[in-house]
């Protein structure tokens, strides 16, 4: 059969009161059984589902395709038994039907919670939702705010939010006033949505068990991210402390970025490149061939070290923060170098990209060397090539 219409009463008190056991299969079936549970409570919206069940199995017998409809409803005295009940009527129907898919029409939001017992049987192609039209918006109301409050994730998401503005608030007007109140409300809401809405929240709960198997497999990298974490404040604080003369001098936020970034890049790159060295020991540990990806890591970092350092060196040279780029005479023996200096700004940027292409390069090299691929794969690409 390809597809079988279910009409699905979790609670089931209508059945039970009509004296009704389930699965009730066929449209006949189902038709009498509108007829008697309409007889027992009119005003029961299970009704309506039943109606809308038969309606759905007509649609889709005109179209030419082979289906059935049903009635199934929980049978138990609590919600535990009520769902076990739907679950082996529904393995019933799959047994004796063996459906291609199944259409769910359901009356509440308390009969959706069983959509995932049928979807671990048989595939759900759509759950259709059944509200009296007479009724519709406080219905829809009710039940859309009962879902809410029934959904852990949406309170602590939307509830708690409300709830810390509605109370840090007027503390902070008392404080500071409502300017003050409404930027920091604003910035803390912001940033809340950004954590949320990049999914920052599902990367930061996965930290603890990483951290937790990383320490159980005795990882590297545990140790080297640690490292790599404090030469990172190293190098923020290194950058940090050469900002204020910068700004003294040139009077000029983007001279005090360009200095920050001068001074600190370095450390952050040695950052990186301890970090990347961490995660390729644990690939060496783990692994018996190894990714190209994270050979080139540690040479990537230093790479882009030296390129960020060279642009940051180019605008304060521009700016007459730095003298033009020079090499100090060196005297070895007979042998006597005068030294050089190189007056266009961009030739100091020139070394640090070429610097930067031929350790990316050397990095590339040693990658193929190590995972016995060709520079053209390793550049190119398995996917590309063809």
């Amino acid at each position: 059969m390809a597809t079988l219409v279910v009409s699905v009463d979790r609670e089931g008190g209508i059945y039970r009161d009509a004296g009704i056991e389930t699965p009730v299969v066929g449209e006949a079936a189902v038709r009498d059984l509108v007829t008697e549970i309409g007889v027992t409570d009119p005003e029961d919206s299970e009704v309506n589902c039943l109606l809308e069940a038969l309606r759905v199995t007509r649609d889709i017998a005109e179209e030419g395709e082979e289906t059935a409809v049903a009635a199934v409803s929980g049978a138990g005295d609590s919600e535990v038994g009520s769902d076990r009940a739907i679950a082996r009527a529904i393995d019933e129907l799959v047994a004796e039907h063996s459906p291609d898919a199944v259409i769910l029409v359901l009356d509440s939001a308390e009969d959706e919670r069983v959509v995932p017992i049928v979807e671990s049987r048989v595939r759900v192609d759509s759950v259709d939702r059944v509200v009296v039209r007479q009724a519709h918006d406080l219905e829809s109301s009710y039940y859309l705010l009962k879902q809410f409050l029934g959904d852990e994730e949406l309170r602590e998401s939307v509830l708690v939010p409300i709830g810390l503005t509605l109370i840090t608030f007027p503390i902070i007007v008392t404080l500071a006033g409502t300017a003050a109140a409404f930027a920091a409300i604003t910035a803390v809401l912001g940033a809340f949505l950004l954590y949320k809405g990049l999914g920052i929240d599902e990367e930061v709960e996965d930290i603890p068990a990483q951290a937790r198997d990383a320490f159980y497999s005795g990882r590297v990298s545990i140790v080297t991210y640690v490292v790599a974490g404090g030469l990172a404040l190293v190098g923020v604080f290194a950058g940090a402390i050469e900002v204020p003369a910068a700004v003294d001098t040139t009077d000029s936020a983007i001279i005090g970025s360009m200095t920050f970034v001068y001074y600190s890049v370095p450390w952050l790159a040695l950052s990186a490149l301890v970090a990347s060295t961490g995660r390729l020991f644990d690939e060496v540990i783990r692994s018996e061939e190894l990714s190209s990806a994270y050979l080139n890591l540690p040479f990537g970092a230093v790479a882009v070290g030296m390129v960020v350092r060279g642009f940051s060196a180019y605008f304060l040279e521009l700016a007459d923060v730095f003298e033009p780029f020079s090499v100090r005479p060196v005297e070895a023996g007979p042998v006597a170098f005068e030294g050089v200096t190189l007056e266009p700004p961009s030739a100091r940027l020139a070394i640090f990209i070429v610097v930067g292409v031929f350790v990316s390069l050397v990095g590339v090299r040693f990658a193929t060397y190590v995972s016995d691929k060709t520079i053209e794969e390793e550049i190119v690409g398995p996917g590309d090539q063809g």
